[in-house]
Parts: structure tokens; C-alpha cells; sequence
């Protein structure tokens, strides 16, 4: 199957089959075409390009996230590149900014756990001990050390989720504090994971929602950095995109960058 993608990222295939944009002056045999629309605000595009490759296939679908697409079981190497897994959909929170819930609905656990380092999971933690403990057995027989980019939940975190950790290597943990309630139990993940290194610890943090300040956001970002996360900053984004001032703008794009607002504050050791 071709698949069509609207952009090139480090997390698209690529692979003989996987096309960017436009139909190429060479293409494949006739088959099945399925364009990825990531975001809602994608539709107009991906519509454009589903018109445009239909000149020369018959069949061509679109779908994704974008689309409200809930997802089902995971095909390593399809529209994600190989070496990233997805083993559950789904959430047990209802984050208000968050379309996940209501998209996907509530944690399913996929039946099968397809090889790969990157877990992309939304909420690994929600899943029962059955299931991390499988995703972690398929971690052990990896090449390359784990590295969590979904978001992991420190509000979900136990002793025996620790020891599964110890029983990996681990490149980087990902987690989520994207709010002021997050905080606190960032600071216990920040107590269990202290063994590990700067660079291996990392948050993604959105800015911006309900009204909060500059001065609440960079607060944040501090509090985030001062535990011992890398904080990657993410400006929030609803349906319909919100164009941000110059302020807003080089905030998030200071503390996006770990290279920038490290150095800045006279750099922490970024030890192995």
C-alpha cells in the first residue's frame, strides 16, 4: 500500500512506498493509496492531495488522527517509521485540551505487541501490569536502549513500574507536566529516576492554555528544569490554531531547545 504523508518528520517511513505531498514523475503500480492527516487542521491539504493522486489510482483514502481515527492494532514500519511502537490506544484521563479521550476513548491494550524501542503509547502507565510487564520483556530483546516519547503519567508511577525500568537500558524518559498540578508528582519521578543522567529526562510542557501568563508559563518551565527534566516546550493548540506574539513565540522556542536555555543557565552536566 502507498502511503501519502504531508510532511517529512524523524517519525514518518521511509521506505519505497511512503510519498511525500504530491504524485512523483515514477510511481508505483496501481494499489491502494491512504494519506495520513495528523491534525484537523491538515483536512484542506490532505483533500487537495487525495483530488491530485486520484488522477492516477483508484482507490484513495484519507484517515488518521486528524480525522478522528480511534486506531487499532499497530503495524510497525506502516505510518510510523520502524523501530516505533504503539502497544495501547487510548486514555484514562480527560484532559481537557487533549483529544485523545474522546478519539480513542478509554486504554485498550492491544493484543499484539509489535517490536520496537520508541514507545509511543499515549498513556503506558494506565496499562495493567500484565501488559507493561509484556512491553517490557519485548523491550529487553531490543538492540537500542528504551526511549518513552509517548508521555509518561508520573501520577501512575509504582515500585514495581521502577524495577521494570532497572531491567532495561534506557535512552530517554519522556513525561508529561502540562500543567501546575503536574508538578507534584513530577518531583517523586524526579526522587526515583535520580540515578539517571540530564539528558535522559525529559517533559514535554505546554504553554498558553486557560489564560495562563508569560510569567506563569516560564515558572513552569523553570520549576520543570530545576528538578532535573529537560523541559520541551509546546505552545497549546486548539481545532482552530491560535497565532501567538513574538513573546509567546521565543519562549517556546527557547525552551524547546536544551542546547539554548542549558548553556544559558550555565549548563548542567549532561553525565552518562
Amino acid at each position: 500500500m502507498i502511503r501519502v504523508f504531508l510532511r517529512k518528520s524523524k517519525w514518518t517511513p521511509d521506505d519505497e512506498l511512503a510519498f511525500f505531498g504530491e504524485p512523483e514523475l515514477f510511481r508505483p503500480p496501481e494499489q491502494p493509496v491512504a494519506i495520513s492527516v495528523p491534525f484537523t487542521w491538515d483536512i484542506p491539504r490532505a483533500e487537495q492531495l487525495q483530488r491530485s493522486w486520484s488522477r492516477f489510482y483508484n482507490r484513495v483514502e484519507l484517515g488518521g488522527p486528524g480525522l478522528g481515527d480511534p486506531g487499532g492494532e499497530f503495524t510497525a514500519g506502516l505510518f510510523l517509521r520502524k523501530g516505533i511502537t504503539i502497544t495501547s490506544r487510548g486514555c484514562i484521563r480527560h484532559c481537557p485540551w487533549c483529544h485523545v479521550p474522546a478519539r480513542e476513548g478509554r486504554i485498550r491494550e492491544l493484543k499484539s505487541i509489535a517490536p520496537g524501542h520508541i514507545i509511543q503509547d499515549n498513556n503506558i502507565l494506565a496499562c495493567s501490569k500484565a501488559h507493561v510487564e509484556r512491553v517490557f520483556a519485548m523491550l529487553r530483546d531490543q538492540r537500542k536502549a528504551a526511549s518513552f516519547n509517548g508521555g509518561l503519567d508520573a501520577r501512575l508511577l509504582r515500585p514495581w513500574h521502577l524495577e521494570l525500568f532497572r531491567s532495561i537500558t534506557i535512552n530517554e524518559l519522556w513525561f508529561a507536566a502540562d500543567e501546575d498540578g503536574a508538578i507534584r508528582p513530577l518531583k517523586y519521578a524526579a526522587k526515583l529516576f535520580g540515578e539517571l543522567p540530564l539528558w535522559k529526562k525529559r517533559a514535554y510542557v505546554m504553554i498558553g492554555y486557560d489564560g495562563e501568563s508569560l510569567n506563569q508559563a516560564e515558572a513552569r518551565l523553570e520549576a520543570v528544569y530545576d528538578m532535573g527534566f529537560l523541559p520541551f516546550c509546546q505552545l497549546y493548540q486548539p481545532e482552530e490554531p491560535i497565532v501567538y506574539d513574538r513573546h509567546w513565540a521565543d519562549l517556546a522556542r527557547k525552551w524547546s531547545r536544551p542546547a539554548a536555555y542549558n548553556k544559558k543557565r550555565g549548563g548542567k552536566k549532561w553525565s552518562i
